[in-house]
């Protein structure tokens, strides 16, 4: 079946305002089958306080339509959020999947943490590892899966029907790509990504996991097409070379602050969203390496 004959996904999007992420309920029809992508768990680093409220949007919308969760898709080790998938999946069912190559992310953060013992970096944090072509059903609605690297090395895109959903490869068009300097990292590499993803049909449909609308210009959005991207994206549209692209990309990224909440954050989704095992008092820490990053 080629993919304009394919059932078109219903998507519905989800904003998480402080960390301006998006999250999706991509389903095949009310009553149907449905995964959810990138949920978001509330976290106040003030305090160390977690909440479930966003993610509890997503649970009342699958409730409300009727809707058999069967995966729960994660783009990437996110390192501006904290994943709620462990809830998504307590409350509704579902697997949790990644890409295969969030092994490497784990090792790498494995140190950078010194994480306990235990901690194994082969994946068997999540219940599935999706490898790059792979194809895969929620209900009525075709799936496959398109490694993205650039942002980090683990990066998996999630190509549903006619709805790609990019996670950090892209941005809006006038907002343009991720940052490449995370450990793994590569300017080149997402280029290329992001060439091979701008090579399927123009009316694709690409869904954001991230905006940063230009200050006081327009809301906040999360969809856009192929076409749109090819034609106006500020740093990656028709016309600009892979050595244009390093240049400006990494230029920009020694500019750019860390993430507020990355220590914590990556801490937690190499888990699968679980947290690290509690001490011996009962509470659970998270580390905040000195001088490391």
């Amino acid at each position: 079946m080629s993919d304009n004959q394919q059932r078109k996904p219903l998507v519905q999007p989800f904003l998480d305002a402080d960390t301006e992420t998006w999250s999706y309920v991509v389903y095949d029809h009310r009553g149907g089958s449905a995964a959810v992508v990138d949920a978001v768990l509330d976290y106040d680093a003030a305090s160390g306080r977690t909440s479930t409220a966003g993610a509890e949007r997503i649970v009342d919308f699958v409730r409300s339509e009727q809707l058999t969760v069967e995966w729960v898709l994660e783009t990437h080790a996110h390192a501006d959020h904290l994943s709620a998938a462990p809830y998504i999946r307590e409350q509704l069912g579902g697997r949790i999947a990644i890409g295969d190559h969030i092994r490497e992310v784990q090792g790498i953060f494995r140190d950078v943490f010194n994480l306990e013992k235990q901690f194994l970096v082969d994946g068997s944090q999540f219940d599935h590892l999706f490898h790059d072509g792979d194809t895969f059903t929620i209900g009525e609605l075709q799936g496959r899966v398109i490694y993205s690297p650039g942002h980090t090395p683990a990066d998996m895109a999630w190509l549903i029907g006619d709805a790609l959903f990019v996670g950090d490869t892209l941005f809006l068009p006038d907002v343009g790509s991720a940052r490449c300097d995370f450990p793994g990292g590569d300017a080149k590499t997402l280029y290329r990504s992001v060439r091979n993803l701008l090579s399927l049909s123009d009316e694709t449909r690409m869904f954001m996991c991230h905006d940063y609308p230009p200050s006081g210009k327009r809301e906040h959005q999360c969809e856009t097409t192929v076409s749109e991207q090819k034609r106006s994206n500020i740093h990656l549209r028709d016309g600009i070379s892979e050595e244009e692209f390093v240049a400006m990309r990494s230029e920009r990224d020694a500019t750019l602050p860390m993430p507020r909440l990355i220590l914590p954050s990556i801490q937690v989704n190499i888990r699968a969203g679980q947290m690290p095992p509690a001490e011996d008092n009962g509470t659970v820490y998270l580390k905040v390496p000195i001088n490391a990053l």
